[in-house]
């Protein structure tokens, strides 16, 4: 027997009691035969519901990981409390099933991802501000790093006006920003720059700490998002229902 602590990401339903799950673990993602886990009276029914944070001791049979049994570390009941909040939830796991695979050293991915579903939960950040910070974070972490160091034609440090470029990640400044060659660019001031810097750069402890204008919040979701979509090279059904929950 081995014991895993995990984040549930997805449930398919095996027959009328069993189902797998999809568990991410700070060493990859893991998928676990848990059976019996749809009965209403099971042992282990909590513990395997989607995004509950738990502690596994899984058996191994040939290459298919088996539940024997499961202890919840924390549930985020929370986030049943919104639509918004679990369709959410549900994109950042989407992402997660997309960029992690089995075997990877994803540790500080996993903090990342619990320290957001807590801030999700509790209410206590904006969901834009959280949805930002997760997709640039995440897309840092795991080498697709935006250059945020100083603008790339002429190295200035902190111009008050810039110009993203989701292609690359790299910024210019309005001087050095050509309108008929350049494409594809978030225009922003400097709060926008540091915004971002904050969430590629600092600390852990840190991360969350920091708020930002309506205005800057705007730049910066189109920046954060497009730069995912351009990156991964794909859409997400999840996010596309998130954003219909605040447009209808």
């Amino acid at each position: 027997m081995t014991n895993i602590e995990g984040v549930v990401l997805k449930e398919r339903a095996v027959g009328e009691q069993d189902k797998f799950i999809d568990v991410f673990t700070k060493n990859g993602i893991i998928e676990i035969s848990a059976r019996g886990a749809r009965k209403i009276n099971g042992r282990s029914g909590s513990s395997a519901q989607l995004f509950a944070y738990s502690r596994f001791c899984v058996a191994s049979r040939g290459e298919r990981l088996y539940l024997n049994s499961a202890e919840p570390i924390h549930i985020f009941y929370g986030l049943r409390s919104a639509l918004t909040k679990v369709s959410l939830a549900s994109y950042f796991a989407d992402i997660l099933r997309f960029c992690i695979s089995e075997e990877t050293d994803a540790g500080e991915v996993m903090r990342l991802f619990l320290n957001t579903l807590h801030y999700l939960e509790n209410g206590t950040r904006s969901e834009a501000l959280l949805k930002a910070v997760f997709e640039l974070r995440l897309m840092s972490e795991i080498g697709f790093m935006p250059d945020v160091t100083a603008c790339r034609e002429c190295g200035s440090f902190e111009p008050e006006k810039i110009f993203f470029f989701v292609a690359d990640g790299s910024f210019c400044c309005k001087d050095c920003f050509n309108a008929a060659s350049d494409i594809g660019c978030i225009k922003g001031g400097l709060p926008l720059l540091r915004a971002v810097r904050h969430i590629v750069l600092s600390d852990y402890d840190r991360l969350f700490n920091f708020r930002v204008s309506e205005e800057v919040q705007s730049g910066l979701s189109a920046f954060a998002e497009q730069y995912v979509t351009v990156h991964l090279e794909r859409s997400f059904k999840t996010l596309d229902f998130y954003r219909s929950l605040h447009t209808a």
